[in-house]
């Protein structure tokens, strides 16, 4: 295992020394390979049972024939998924944003939480097929405000759920430290609590990524703009033409993926200090 590090942090592949530099290449093909193969072995897997077993295209297409509609409606499957990714993206922000503001104020004040969270976990548990008529009903059926509601409601309490946790799990140590400085309620929020709670949230945004391309994907089934990733599925599933809807959902599942990686990278740079972001980096 290497571990190229100055300090407390990571030093760049390109600044490490020519053994240091392919060991670092080492590491991570050691760490990254069996992943890419898997995945590849997966997909001859596939291609192989529907030939061998003669599956019907509607029931499964095979992997080359996806890939090549994929060429083919190149321009129109990643347009419907950029359209779609833009209503995932707003309401991941509009439920983060008001998934920590109300985690800040329920880690304040005991009486609000313990009003709240009986809101929160029922709203969290009605099904997005119940909340996308009554959203394109508010707002109308294609309007994109419509979808990002519902991706809202989904990525809220996933993200609230664990900002109260790491504002409320603080080591008493770190506590009494504060206190024997001085420290006001408010410093001790911005120094220790909110600090200790990036990870938790980090962790929630995460899995937020991934639940809000679902739910704006599955609320455009009940209706939205022909632009919409999810209503070209329908469309074209309606129309048996499922290589094409394969298709569409290889552009969802890569835009899940970017999404993911990009809340990855992020939490890298606000979070360095972490020890998950420490080890990731020393291997």
């Amino acid at each position: 295992m290497i571990a190229a590090t100055q300090g407390n942090a990571p030093i760049p592949p390109d600044e490490l020394s020519p053994g240091h530099r392919r060991g670092w290449v080492r590491t991570r093909v050691r760490r990254y390979l069996p992943a890419a193969l898997l995945f590849l072995s997966g997909l001859v897997l596939w291609e192989l049972i529907v030939r061998v077993f003669h599956i019907k295209r509607f029931l499964l297409p095979r992997p080359t024939e996806i890939i090549g509609v994929f060429g083919r409606e190149f321009g129109t499957v990643t347009a419907a998924g950029w359209f779609t990714m833009r209503e995932a993206m707003g309401g991941f922000v509009l439920g983060a944003v008001a998934g920590v503001a109300i985690a800040l104020l329920t880690s304040r004040w005991t009486l609000v939480r313990d009003g709240l969270m009986p809101f929160a976990i029922a709203v969290n548990a009605t099904p997005i097929i119940a909340l996308a008529p009554i959203m394109n009903n508010w707002f109308g059926i294609t309007n994109p405000m419509a979808k990002m509601s519902i991706v809202a409601v989904i990525v809220f309490f996933p993200v609230m759920i664990n900002m109260v946790r790491g504002l409320s799990e603080v080591s008493p140590g770190n506590l009494d430290l504060m206190g024997s400085y001085g420290a006001s309620p408010r410093q001790i929020l911005r120094r220790v609590r909110i600090p200790n709670s990036l990870p938790y949230v980090f962790g929630a945004f995460k899995v937020g990524t991934t639940l809000s391309v679902i739910a704006a994907i599955v609320s455009e089934y009940f209706g939205g703009s022909r632009d919409a990733l999810g209503v070209y599925i329908s469309q074209q599933a309606a129309l048996f033409h499922f290589a094409e809807a394969w298709a569409a959902i290889l552009v969802a599942s890569f835009s899940g993926i970017v999404f993911y990686l990009a809340i990855v990278a992020i939490e890298s740079l606000v979070i360095p200090w972490h020890a998950s972001i420490r080890a990731v980096a020393d291997t």
